[in-house]
C-alpha cells in the first residue's frame, strides 16, 4: 500500500514523498521528471516493496517546486546543487545506516541521479535511468547536433516568462502535447486515461512555477543569439564520471532526447549496461511498464562487481 509522507530536511525543504514498504528495507528511490510527479512511480512501488520482488522501502519525492513539496520562488534555488542536495539529505533520512539500494530516475529526475552518482557514490549501490541525458553527451549534442538543438527547442519557451500562463491555457493544451506528440506502442496513448488526467490535473493546479524553474536555473539548452546557453559551458571530466553500477534503458523514439545523446556513453560511464527499446517513446515507463520492471528487477539481482 502506497502512504504519502512528508520528509522536513535539514537544510528547511520538505519533500512530500510517496512510499510503499517496511521501514528499515533497503531502499529504492525514484525520481520523476517534467511535467510530472512522484505518483507516475506508483506501479513500482508497488511492485519492488513486495516481499516476492525484493521487498525494499520503495520511496517516491515529489522534487522541490513540485505538488506540496516545498517550491523556493528564487530560480536560482532550483540550480543542480540544490536539487542534488535534496536528494542527498532524504538518502540519509530514509536509509541512514546504509547506501541506497538504488536510484531509478527519468528525464529532470535523472538529471538529478546523474549529478548524485557522481557526487557521492558512497550513498548509492546501484543507478538506472531512464531517458535522461548524461550531462557530458547532452552538452556535447546541444553543442554540435542540429538535430538535438532543434529537439530542445522547447527548452527555449519553457524558460520564458509566460510560460506558466500559456501552459495553463485551455485545459492545459500544450502540456497535454507533451504526451500525445511522442505517439504510443499500444494504441493512440493508451496509457494517457481519464483517470491519469485527473491526476495531472490535481498536481498542476498546484502550480507549475517550480518545475519549469529547473529550465531556467540550467544553462544546458540550445544556444539563441542572445542567449549563449550550452555554447559557453564547460564541463570537467571528474563532474561527469560514474563509477556506480548503471543500468541506462533508452527508448528511441524519443523525439526530444534522440539516440545521439548515448553515443559515446560508456566513457562516462565505465560499468554500464544498455538497454534500448526500438518502439518506446520518451513515456516509456507509462507505456511499457513491465518491461522497465523486468530490467530493473534483473538489474537488481545481478551480483556486481566490484
Amino acid at each position: 500500500m502506497t502512504e504519502t509522507l512528508a520528509h522536513t530536511l535539514p537544510h528547511g525543504i520538505t519533500l512530500n514523498c510517496r512510499v510503499s514498504g517496511e521501514q528499515g528495507r533497503p531502499v529504492l528511490m525514484f525520481l520523476h521528471g517534467f511535467p510530472e510527479a512522484a505518483f507516475v512511480w506508483d506501479p513500482l512501488l508497488a511492485y519492488f516493496s513486495r516481499p516476492e520482488n525484493g521487498g525494499y522501502l520503495c520511496v517516491a519525492p515529489n522534487l522541490r517546486g513540485y505538488e506540496r513539496s516545498s517550491a523556493p520562488s528564487d530560480v536560482s534555488d532550483y540550480r543542480a546543487k540544490h536539487l542534488v542536495q535534496d536528494i542527498l539529505a532524504l538518502s540519509q533520512v530514509v536509509s541512514p545506516d546504509q547506501p541506497l539500494a538504488a536510484l531509478v530516475a527519468h528525464d529532470w529526475g535523472g538529471a538529478v541521479a546523474w549529478g548524485f552518482a557522481n557526487q557521492h557514490p558512497e550513498r548509492l549501490r546501484q543507478l538506472a535511468i531512464i531517458n535522461s541525458p548524461h550531462p557530458g553527451t547532452f552538452l556535447r549534442e546541444l553543442k554540435n547536433s542540429p538535430e538535438q538543438q532543434a529537439a530542445s527547442a522547447y527548452m527555449n519557451f519553457l524558460i520564458r516568462p509566460d510560460a506558466e500562463a500559456l501552459l495553463a491555457e485551455d485545459d492545459y493544451r500544450r502540456l497535454w502535447t507533451f504526451f500525445t506528440n511522442m505517439g504510443a506502442t499500444d494504441g493512440p496513448y493508451a496509457w494517457l486515461t481519464e483517470d491519469v488526467k485527473a491526476q495531472y490535473r490535481a498536481v498542476w493546479s498546484q502550480g507549475l512555477s517550480g518545475g519549469l524553474n529547473y529550465y531556467r536555473a540550467s544553462p544546458l539548452r540550445p544556444p539563441r543569439p542572445e542567449d549563449p546557453a550550452a555554447a559557453h559551458i564547460s564541463l570537467p571530466e571528474a563532474m561527469l564520471r560514474v563509477d556506480v553500477p548503471t543500468l541506462v534503458i533508452w527508448a528511441l523514439k524519443d523525439i526530444a532526447l534522440p539516440p545521439g545523446l548515448i553515443d559515446g556513453l560508456a566513457a562516462y560511464v565505465p560499468r554500464m549496461q544498455l538497454q534500448t527499446v526500438p518502439e518506446g517513446t520518451h513515456w516509456l515507463v507509462h507505456e511499457q511498464p513491465q518491461r522497465v520492471i523486468g530490467w530493473l528487477q534483473a538489474f537488481l539481482n545481478a551480483p556486481q562487481s566490484s
